[in-house]
């Protein structure tokens, strides 16, 4: 999981020498011991010494009748002899109180070394030599060794929403759901942050049971969490490992890390796969991963590089058929990989952090292009959920805005539906600090998300994009028609005009238009074109401008009002 983890289990000690060091602290100890225990014997063999010569002589004083007193010598050497011995005794006790506070003290910081301190499972230091040794035990009984490797699903968001001790209080019930369907030989670890592992023999013939077992766990943890705060759900994704490839061929058998790994693995592609699922291990996910890791490297250096370049789509008013702007679609042009569509970069892009430059480098070379365009044409800017996490996220597109003098009443930017469920606060500042400054603001793929009417009236948006799943199967699916329709209306009523994606035929075209007025896109019209083939399309058609180097520049903002800005 993932800033904003919750408490991690202890790691190992600091240093070796702290475990080097407690023998011979213990061996000094022990010593100290010995000393005060021969200074008691010899005080005692004194006592008795002294004590028998008292003894002597008190008799003899009782037979003479007092003629002979007792030596004040004697008497001064016993007395300081039986304080000596009590000094000595009492030292004694001490010191074998402090002994054993020291080795309870040891044995409690063993235990913190060892067991993760929120939830009491076992922590990755060591849950590794515990699966070794279970690994060991279950080849000697011919059984296999399933590694499960648990990751609970969008857990930030918890921390996020609800604080950090909501998120503590999670984890301790998870980790107590799993521990009772658990056989009583498994293992439990948390392994930091929202990761947990099971370790558990079974029957090689039967690898099903874990599939069954891995089911329960999930259906278990799936069920609502009742907090102070609220009813709180979380689902999880699983990754399983065997400790052997073939269980029913003898070979060698992974070891703890190599199960770590592969567990891994199997728990990244159930992630991918849609979460709140489980998956073996199989070769191949190695493999896959292993490409993806290339594809993240390709993909830091192809930021910095200039790779990513916008491809433009183009936006025509239905009812007239006449151009009045594009979208900016991102494009990859990797000297590897060839021309990469969106759809596999930025999923990773967003991932690994690098969204937003790359974003940023986008909108600023679309601004440049369209500086050229008409001014009547629009450009429409997709914008990434993360990137809308980012509190500085509206001054950094009015900051680009002044710099390249791109008028902001000709930019769209596209929100999309998940946007206003991870964040609505934050998203309605944002949307109302950019309207402000004259940028228009487009709900995105409307009808696939989870606005509510209540957020389309509250929320400042200036138009509805219909998805381009509703508008494809138009002329096929009676129903599609009808939630066009219901769309058409409900932009009506908040005086919100409406753009359709994936126009793809004529046919598509023929039954929008008989909806109402309204902007589309799609293949229809062309695919996406780079900056180079738009501007030769609006050059034929006499919709470029000139742009001279002087201050009078269409579009320019002059230098006095960039510094005021």
């Amino acid at each position: 999981m993932t800033g904003g983890e919750n408490l991690e289990p202890d790691a190992a000690p600091a240093s070796a020498n702290a475990d080097e060091a407690r023998p011979a602290q213990s061996l000094r100890a022990e010593k100290r011991d010995l000393i005060a225990l021969g200074i008691a014997a010899a005080a005692i063999i004194l006592f008795v010494g002294t004590g028998g010569r008292m003894v002597s002589q008190f008799v003899r004083n009782i037979i003479t009748d007092g003629a002979n007193s007792v030596d004040p010598m004697v008497a001064s050497t016993l007395l300081l002899n039986v304080a000596l011995i009590i000094f000595i005794m009492r030292r004694h006790t001490d010191l074998t109180r402090e002994v054993a506070e020291r080795r309870k003290a040891e044995r409690r910081a063993r235990e913190l070394a060892d067991i993760d301190p929120l939830t009491g499972c076992l922590n990755r230091r060591s849950i590794a030599p515990a699966t070794d040794q279970l690994v060991g035990e279950a080849n000697r009984s011919r059984r296999g060794v399933a590694f499960i490797m648990i990751d609970l699903d969008n857990f930030k968001q918890v921390n996020d929403l609800h604080g950090h001790q909501a998120g503590d209080e999670i984890l301790m019930q998870v980790a107590s759901r799993i521990r009772t369907l658990m056989p009583r030989d498994a293992l439990l670890a948390r392994l930091g942050g929202d990761e947990f592992a099971i370790v558990q023999s079974y029957d090689r013939m039967l690898p099903e049971r874990i599939d069954q077992f891995v089911t329960r766990i999930i259906d278990s943890v799936a069920e609502p969490f009742d907090l102070e705060c609220g009813a709180i759900e979380i689902t999880m994704s699983v990754g399983i490992a065997a400790d052997r490839d073939d269980l029913s061929v003898p070979g060698e058998r992974y070891d703890s890390q190599a199960l770590i790994h592969k567990a891994d693995i199997a728990m990244y592609e159930a992630k991918k796969q849609g979460k709140n699922r489980h998956y073996w291990f199989e070769a191949p996910m190695e493999n896959e991963l292993r490409f993806r890791g290339q594809l993240e490297s390709a993909i830091r250096s192809g930021v910095k590089d200039g790779e990513f370049v916008p491809y433009y789509e183009q936006q025509v008013d239905l009812e007239t058929g006449e151009l009045v702007g594009f979208e900016m679609l991102a494009r990859w042009l990797s000297p590897e990989h060839g021309i990469v569509s969106p759809d596999v970069f930025i999923p990773i892009a967003e991932e690994i952090g690098v969204i937003g430059e790359l974003s940023e480098g986008l909108i600023k070379q679309a601004f440049e292009d369209a500086n050229e365009w008409d001014p009547a044409l629009t450009l429409s800017v997709n914008i990434s959920p993360v990137q809308l996490r980012d509190p500085w996220f509206s001054q950094k597109i009015l900051k680009m805005l002044v710099e390249s003098g791109f008028p902001a009443e000709r930019l769209d930017l596209e929100v999309t539906e998940s946007c206003l469920h991870e964040n609505i606060g934050v998203v309605r500042s944002m949307i109302t600090s950019l309207k402000n400054q004259g940028v228009r603001i487009s709900l995105d793929d409307f009808g696939t998300g989870y606005s509510s009417l209540a957020q389309l009236r509250s929320l400042p948006f200036d138009r509805i994009k219909i998805d381009r799943s509703f508008v494809s199967d138009i002329g096929e699916d009676e129903n599609g028609a009808k939630i066009i329709n219901a769309i058409i209306s409900l932009g009506d009523g908040l005086s919100m005009p409406i753009t359709a994606e994936g126009i793809e035929n004529d046919s598509i075209l023929a039954a929008l238009r008989k909806m109402g007025s309204m902007k589309g896109q799609g293949y229809h019209y062309g695919m996406p074109e780079n900056a180079t083939a738009v501007r030769e399309r609006l050059q034929a058609a006499g919709r470029i401008v000139e742009r001279s180097t002087g201050q009078d520049a269409p579009g320019a903002i002059p230098e006095e009002r960039k510094s005021r800005a």
